[in-house]
């Protein structure tokens, strides 16, 4: 499936490098344009997924444009209108010539990337097919393996997507949290409605309720991620994650099934599925006093258990034929086989990294080897380098004998280093395989002395 093209219109180039690189980062494919005149030009070569348009430009105003483009019958993508002078009377506006949202600046990072997912659903789910049924073209990928835990996986997920409840699934990372929670999602009556990822950690106690709720504030609006998952299913990602302020407003937002915007008046209904994931075992947090029991309560009305991939080898197989093709297709990288030997190999080791690390290592054996079997002898090759499966402190280069707060630095930048370089130098691939938030995470690589320009080299 081809990454969708966004086409981001600003006229300030600040703007337009910053959105283009988070957007980038997130796997999309990002064109820009300065001006109304350039926008048109760009349109006329390009049919984008969705455009990023400035209310306010030298030439022409994003407000005209879009009107053009909805009276020549153009309009085949949905709008988003950004403006660092926005207003009530300039969102109801955009929104009735055929906006689907409206951003303000100073952009917010996790409000841009909520609002484009947003909008990008609306272009795939917003327009009826035959016989009235809306179309889900975001089905998720497969749940992989023919092991008794995963055929037991398939069975829990088509008992609990019949019903409404919440869920909790608790798993190591990148052992498959998210893709067991699409798969919730797309076996309940809410699969053609919206899913919504927030990642916990995220949020701070500063903008939890901005973030949550939304907000309605001197004229101006920003609709939260409750409101974006209206109708569908929000994924509480790394829950244990929540600041105690954000704990507590959840709670009273599922206990009064309400909410209201910050500074608004008027009072929305809750009509959201929520799933949350957890690495850590959340009892343990509520007996600590680290997470609300009312709150755990409330999300865990049904709980599955995502087991590391250390404790369902026997799929391992079929999860690198899986993977192989996966990058035939969506890479075009020549085929290889892996022999019952090297397969055997694969099976007995930790996988610290669970799901996420094995397709890493099947991407690097494809790029990287030759000829079309994949034996034990390239394996053990590919696994000699730092940060390999099982790996001790001695083998990674640390010393021993440091005191706690050093020996932690240096473990960490080695880490991040390590998973930098899996990563292929992708600021947004490596935020996901670490678990952080994009903005703690450059602040972490500065406090490492790590230069991205010089990793990526």
């Amino acid at each position: 499936m081809s990454k969708p093209y966004i086409l981001v219109v600003d006229d300030e180039p600040d703007i337009r490098s910053l959105v283009q690189e988070i957007l980038e980062d997130e796997g999309y494919d990002v064109g820009v344009a300065d001006s109304g005149k350039s926008a048109r030009d760009a349109l006329q070569e390009l049919t984008p997924q969705l455009l990023l348009l400035d209310i306010w430009m030298p030439d022409e105003d994003g407000i005209s444009l879009l009107k053009d483009l909805k009276r020549g019958g153009q309009l085949d993508f949905p709008v988003v209108m950004i403006s660092g002078h926005g207003t009530v009377e300039t969102a109801v506006e955009a929104t009735r010539h055929g906006a689907v949202d409206f951003i303000e600046k100073p952009l917010s990072l996790a409000k841009l990337l909520l609002t484009v997912e947003k909008a990008l659903q609306y272009a795939a789910t917003g327009s009826a097919t035959e016989g009235g049924q809306k179309e889900n073209s975001q089905l998720p990928e497969p749940l992989i393996g023919s092991s008794q835990y995963i055929q037991s996986l398939q069975q829990q997920i088509r008992d609990i997507g019949a019903t409404e409840e919440s869920v909790l699934i608790v798993g190591e990372q990148a052992s498959g949290k998210s893709l067991i929670a699409k798969h919730i999602h797309a076996a309940g009556k809410r699969a053609n409605r919206p899913f919504i990822q927030l990642r916990c950690d995220s949020l701070s106690s500063a903008n939890s309720s901005r973030e949550l709720l939304g907000e309605s504030n001197h004229g101006s609006l920003s609709s939260g991620y409750l409101e974006a998952a209206a109708g569908g299913t929000l994924f509480l990602v790394d829950v244990e994650q929540l600041p105690e302020v954000a704990q507590s407003l959840l709670l009273e937002v599922i206990e009064k099934r309400e909410f209201r915007r910050i500074g608004s008046l008027t009072r929305q209904q809750l009509d959201v599925r929520l799933i949350a994931s957890s690495a850590e075992k959340l009892p343990e947090l509520v007996r600590r006093g680290d997470f609300s029991a009312a709150l755990y309560n409330e999300l865990s009305s049904r709980e599955i258990n995502c087991k590391p991939l250390r404790d369902h080898p026997e799929d391992i197989p079929v999860l690198l034929d899986y993977y192989v093709n996966w990058f035939v297709e969506s890479e075009s990288l020549p085929y290889r086989h892996f022999t019952v030997a090297a397969q055997n190999r694969l099976r007995n080791l930790d996988w610290p990294g669970n799901l996420l690390e094995l397709k890493n290592l099947v991407q690097r054996l494809m790029i990287l080897g030759s000829g079309v079997e994949v034996d034990v002898p390239e394996i053990n090759e590919m696994l000699g380098g730092p940060g390999t499966s099982g790996e001790t402190a001695n083998q990674l280069g640390l010393s021993m004998d440091l005191p706690l707060r050093e020996a932690r630095a240096a473990f960490e930048r080695a880490y991040m280093l390590h998973q930098l370089q899996l990563a292929q130098g992708n600021i947004g691939e490596l935020a996901k395989r670490v678990g952080m938030e994009r903005t703690h995470l450059y602040r972490k690589l500065r406090s490492l002395e790590i230069d991205l320009g010089k990793a990526r080299d």
